[in-house]
């Protein structure tokens, strides 16, 4: 597996990138490095996998996807403004009081299914989700993202325990494994290896990717599920700011408010490598 860290980002991402700096200068707030390591997970389910219709966003026959570490919805919010569940307009009132969007998903939001943010909640609301799919025999397919450091709820494996004795084919957890949280990395706050043989044990069938590589989260992500009979779990190795240098791995990135102008022209500057 290529190196999270080293590999490129192609016009698409720079793109996406800016569309999440701009709003972050917008909010003057906002959860920097949990986008950033997200912009390829949440791109490639958006343009290459999830079943939906942006001008009906309750469409019955829709994939179900939910952001369970809320804090990362400046990636979300790019990727539904690019998709018209939401006008672009929008993003400029980012966390101000007359905008449809604050530093967490909510479920009035066009496009999003469920208020996440308290971490460990959304795995489980996506398995009620698959679980309600598979009685109505509808053919939804459901998909969360979880993160690293939310990975250490209870709830995230109380869930995957269901999830694997009830063998839902249709439910992908993937998990945006940059190896920070808030107040530390996650092999000194709350280690998680082996993470692939504990997803393997409580009965999903497991791929590991590199979180930023486009086209091997596209192979994972087009062979689902990866074991017939089983939920599958996708490991996404990621960089915490992934796309700007001062920002990659620094935990001073993890969020950021008062941002001003000057902020936001020196992390376009570093996006484009200026």
């Amino acid at each position: 597996m290529s190196d999270p860290l080293s590999i490129g980002l192609d016009e698409r991402s720079l793109a996406l990138r800016r569309t999440i700096i701009r709003t972050l200068g917008a909010g003057q707030r906002g959860h920097v490095g949990a986008a950033f390591s997200l912009v390829e997970i949440l791109r490639v389910l958006y343009d290459d996998v999830l079943r939906f219709d942006a001008a009906q966003p309750k469409w019955p026959g829709r994939d179900r996807f939910i952001l369970s570490k809320g804090h990362g919805c400046l990636a979300l919010y790019a990727l539904l403004a690019d998709k018209g569940f939401i006008p672009e307009a929008e993003l400029w009132k980012f966390c101000k009081s007359d905008g449809l969007l604050g530093g967490h998903p909510e479920h009035h939001i066009p496009g999003v299914e469920a208020s996440t943010g308290s971490l460990g909640h959304g795995m489980s609301i996506g398995l009620g989700m698959a679980l309600n799919a598979r009685m109505d025999t509808s053919g939804a397919r459901v998909f969360v993202v979880i993160g690293d450091g939310e990975s250490n709820e209870g709830s995230i494996w109380e869930a995957a325990l269901s999830a694997g004795k009830h063998r839902l084919e249709n439910f992908c957890v993937l998990t945006d494994y940059n190896k920070h949280q808030s107040y530390g990395s996650t092999a000194e706050v709350q280690d998680l290896e082996p993470l692939v043989d504990k997803w393997r044990a409580f009965g999903f069938g497991v791929v590991e990717v590199n979180g930023h590589d486009v086209g091997q989260l596209q192979a994972a992500l087009r062979a689902l599920p990866a074991e017939t009979g089983r939920p599958t779990a996708v490991i996404c190795h990621t960089v915490k700011g992934k796309g700007i240098k001062f920002a990659e791995n620094n935990m001073e990135w993890h969020h950021q408010n008062k941002v001003g102008p000057q902020d936001v022209e020196r992390l376009l500057a570093a996006l484009e490598g200026r």
